[in-house]
């Protein structure tokens, strides 16, 4: 079945930041996601799910495990189960990029202060 994130499921999450669930299953997630400049999401990890993230489009940075990982356009990061982290959208243009969990992360993550 084609989908496309004019097709997909749609919602709002952080500051004003949109996702699209491309794949939606217990043992797999893909989700197109959207942050607009100056934005954030909250630190956080998953107690089972590995994920991977791509940009699509712009610039991100991803705080993983205390260090500061910048990535741009066709780059991305594996982050492990239980590890810290937290994505940023430190410059003035949006950023997309894909959320690939496995299993999906839906009630699997924890907030870190």
């Amino acid at each position: 079945m084609k989908t496309s994130k004019h097709s997909a499921e749609h919602y709002i999450w952080g500051d004003n930041c949109d996702g699209w669930r491309l794949v939606k299953n217990p043992n797999l997630s893909v989700i197109h996601e959207q942050m607009p400049p100056r934005t954030s999401e909250v630190r956080h990890y998953h107690e089972k799910a590995q994920q991977f993230f791509f940009i699509l489009s712009g610039t991100a940075t991803m705080e993983l495990n205390g260090e500061a990982i910048v990535l741009n356009a066709q780059e991305g990061v594996e982050i492990p189960p239980l590890v810290p982290h937290q994505m940023f959208n430190n410059s003035d243009e949006p950023v997309e990029f894909l959320v690939i969990s496995q299993p999906a992360s839906t009630g699997d993550r924890i907030v870190v202060e």
